[in-house]
């Protein structure tokens, strides 16, 4: 099921951008956990973040702070437009 939620979610990104490599694995394991462990063999590490309401641009979540501290490769958080 993880890996069908995942293709779903990344469903297109070929046909819109297909120079892209994009590596996808489906684990059970915490977030920041499985993120810093990626992050040894990764070059980058995108993370999103749903903050809602005026506030929410200032704020991180649990995962975003938790492996820009724990990161081997650089982090960035995103978030998509309202």
């Amino acid at each position: 099921m993880q890996r069908r939620v995942l293709a779903e979610a990344l469903a297109g990104i070929g046909e819109r951008w297909p120079g892209l490599a994009v590596h996808t694995e489906a684990v059970r394991a915490k977030p920041v956990a499985a993120l810093a462990t990626a992050s040894r063999d990764a070059q980058l590490v995108v993370v999103g973040r749903q903050g809602r309401g005026e506030l929410s641009g200032l704020l991180l979540g649990s995962v975003s702070q938790g492996i820009l501290h724990r990161s081997a490769c650089p982090v960035a958080v995103v978030r998509a437009p309202d």
